[in-house]
């Protein structure tokens, strides 16, 4: 699941390949800006993301959706 978090005055956004479903990371950012305790994130490898609740301007989830694995037939259009 990727996970893009914008920070307040900083050009870049921080993307995080988590293995949280959806309405999980979804929850956990929402109490992080509630509360203003810290969001903290771990990636897919084992790397921690800690970011302040009050610098996030924004966060964007990604949608859980199987990739096709494969080749696709080609088909000429006439």
């Amino acid at each position: 699941m990727e996970i893009k978090i914008g920070v307040q005055h900083v050009a870049r956004e921080i993307v995080v390949d988590s293995a949280l479903e959806a309405q999980e990371a979804v929850e956990r950012i929402t109490a992080a800006i509630s509360s203003g305790t810290p969001l903290t994130l771990t990636d897919a490898k084992g790397n921690v993301t800690v970011v302040p609740a009050n610098v996030i301007g924004y966060a964007a989830v990604g949608a859980e959706q199987k990739r096709p694995v494969g080749f696709m037939p080609f088909t000429k259009d006439d």
